[in-house]
């Protein structure tokens, strides 16, 4: 094959076939970025919705959804039309995941890091949809569920990492924030991860199963788990507190500030919703706006994080995708 071939390249390489003839703005690939964000969001409260309505086995079987059909049927009604449509929302999320692929790899210069980032973003997606036929076949088992959701959680790190990374350069990272500041980050980072891993075992010994029919439950008491769960968040709002109040004392940039004050207005919301939903038995909708905000905390907790340091334009002169002198590129 020789080297200078593009035909028999573009044949072997399709990503290196669409940059040679398609350069996307700095702004166009952020919104790729951003639509894979959106809907790595979209697909935990979709899958949410199925187990709310009793949904989980509206498709009995995978990859198919019955052992002979592999579209969803009429006699599986409502509940197999959920989790179908479930199922295909895997795909619009593929999608997106493909087209941040795509414009990360036509992006001149090309930033190899959004590249690799957005196939890690692939695989995430790939994992789960693995996972989900798992526990499609082992039905409904509690830990596979709760493993389903915490690689969704690690999907969502990685997207709104990329998303940040496009609105960066390449250079090292610069911390904008005296050490302790940056250590206090990643104890509201771990504790955060503690609160998601305790909600996903109320949620796996709490009420909603996913099911009409029998399903196994975690053996523990909904109780204890629930108020395990809620001395948690009781750490992370502390945390956050701490951190809003230690970024006023050390005059961080404005812009970490407000990322410290938007996680502690998420964190409000999400506390008031989880004691609500707590005294009123759990309803449905309340459960939906519960996994809608533990998503919205993990990102807000992820961009106070990323707001504590800066990647500049490496010294090459490589520039950020967010330079708006970049626009008409």
């Amino acid at each position: 094959m020789h080297k200078g071939s593009p035909t028999i390249w573009g044949v072997l390489n399709p990503l290196a076939h669409i940059a040679s003839r398609w350069t996307p703005s700095p702004r166009t690939v952020q919104r790729a970025v951003l639509a894979a964000l959106v809907m790595s969001v979209v697909i935990v409260v979709t899958g949410g919705a199925v187990r709310l309505t009793g949904s989980g086995l509206g498709c009995d079987t995978w990859p198919k959804c019955t052992d002979d059909s592999l579209l969803v049927t009429q006699e599986q009604g409502f509940h197999g039309a959920i989790e179908f449509g479930n199922r295909m929302l895997t795909y619009v999320l593929s999608a997106a995941v493909g087209w941040a692929i795509i414009a990360a790899r036509s992006a001149k210069p090309w930033r190899h890091s959004l590249t690799k980032l957005g196939w890690v973003q692939f695989f995430i997606v790939m994992a789960n949809a693995v996972l989900g036929g798992i526990t499609v076949l082992t039905g409904l088992n509690p830990y596979s569920v709760a493993g389903h959701f915490l690689l969704a959680t690690a999907l969502i790190t990685v997207t709104t990492l990329t998303w940040q990374r496009t609105r960066e350069g390449d250079g090292a990272p610069r911390p904008r924030v005296p050490g302790p500041v940056r250590k206090l980050s990643w104890a509201l980072l771990a504790t955060t991860l503690v609160l998601i891993a305790a909600g996903t075992v109320v949620t796996g010994s709490g009420p909603h199963a996913g099911d009409s029919s029998e399903i196994k439950r975690m053996p523990f008491d909904w109780d204890t788990t629930a108020h395990v769960h809620a001395v948690s968040a009781w750490v992370v709002c502390a945390l956050a507190v701490a951190m809003w109040l230690v970024l006023r004392i050390v005059d961080a940039p404005a812009d970490t500030r407000a990322r410290a004050r938007d996680l502690l207005l998420v964190l409000l919301a999400q506390g008031a919703i989880g004691y609500v939903q707590y005294a009123t038995q759990v309803p449905e909708a309340l459960v939906a706006a519960h996994m809608l905000g533990s998503c919205l905390v993990w990102i807000a907790v992820l961009r106070v994080a990323l707001s504590l340091r800066e990647r500049p334009a490496e010294q090459a002169g490589v520039p950020a995708q967010g330079d708006p002198q970049l626009s008409a590129v």
